[in-house]
């Protein structure tokens, strides 16, 4: 039989009020009894029941993840890091998928706001309006969106893009195409402002999209880039970029010989690729355990302190087969 609260009061020599204090509100108790309740209660298995303590603090316990697409393998690890940090922090995750799209994004905050105490926001489709709108219906943390007084997870990938233009620069590219993603996202506003910095060095960029950020995506891409007489290829995310280097194998043109093609977010994929693909890096599950610090963080503090909290990460770029010096026609 599982372990009771009544089982726990017994055996620690105190009423179930006290242990149901030591566990809801634990400055009610003083520290010798609440460390006793409690080591008592972790000697015998005993948990809380969520439902319960809820009914008494008016917290669900839960926390809600909100990704624009699941079958992103950026996503994995990001929830990898909000999962085994919720869970240390005592926490139940809620995930969904709003599909690229900011109207089923807003339903859904909408949605879980009634059941968690918080949601985690993963490179928000909202637009600024949007997301002031729904900032009252729960506490919200933004992953690679930046908003203000909203507390956020910022990776950045301005610097990372100015790693691989930089890269590509440095091997004697001068006429270089980028794949742009989701008009909406704010990672790709970043990863354009990295660029614009990296055109004083003598490169020209040719924006190309938006496109969708998916294989597809890339796979129409390369052919528009191809077109423009460029000698390397920037792709929003390994995923267009694998679908990049797909279309130049059907279209007989080598990579890194004749095209040199760059990605971003280092997915799994990027390594196991042929060629390896060149890649910026980005801490994914640091970012999901960062998030989840703040939203614990943001559930306990006023409003004017929320807004002050901010976590900054570095990308770094990794450099594979992908990339080389440009084609030379004439075999010189």
């Amino acid at each position: 039989m599982p372990v009771t609260i009544q089982d726990v009061a017994r055996e620690a020599g105190v009423s179930v009020s006290t242990v149901s204090r030591a566990f809801t509100v634990p400055e009610m108790v003083r520290d010798e009894t609440r460390h006793h309740v409690l080591a008592t209660a972790e000697r015998l298995g005993y948990r809380p029941n969520r439902a319960a303590r809820g009914l008494i603090t008016g917290k669900t316990g839960n926390l809600g993840v909100i990704v624009p697409d699941l079958s992103n393998p950026f996503f994995p690890n990001v929830l990898k890091g909000v999962q085994a940090r919720a869970r240390e922090a005592d926490y139940a995750v809620f995930l969904a998928d709003c599909d690229e799209n900011a109207t089923e994004e807003i339903a859904l905050v909408q949605a879980m706001a009634k059941q968690v105490d918080g949601v985690i926001l993963c490179s928000s489709r909202m637009s600024e309006a949007q997301l002031e709108r729904v900032v009252g219906t729960t506490s919200l943390v933004l992953i690679n969106r930046q908003v203000r007084n909203q507390p956020a997870v910022l990776m950045d990938t301005a610097g990372g893009m100015r790693q691989a233009a930089e890269h590509l620069a440095a091997l004697g590219h001068r006429r270089v195409a980028y794949l742009s993603g989701p008009r909406a996202s704010w990672s790709n506003r970043e990863r354009r402002r990295g660029l614009r910095r990296a055109a004083r060095q003598d490169i020209e960029v040719v924006e190309l999209g938006p496109f969708a950020p998916r294989f597809e995506g890339g796979s129409h891409a390369a052919d528009l880039a191809l077109a423009e007489g460029v000698t390397a290829i920037i792709a929003y995310n390994d995923l267009m970029a694998l679908g990049v280097m797909s279309r130049l194998a059907d279209r007989g043109v080598s990579v890194p010989r004749e095209m040199s093609v760059v990605g971003f977010d280092d997915i799994p994929m990027a390594g196991m690729a042929t060629p390896p693909l060149t890649t910026v890096s980005m801490q994914n599950e640091r970012a999901g355990r960062a998030a989840v610090d703040l939203l614990v963080s943001l559930l306990n503090v006023t409003g004017a302190e929320a807004g002050d909290l901010r976590r900054g990460l570095e990308c770094q770029l990794i450099v594979r087969a992908s990339t080389a010096v440009p084609h030379d026609p004439t075999g010189r």
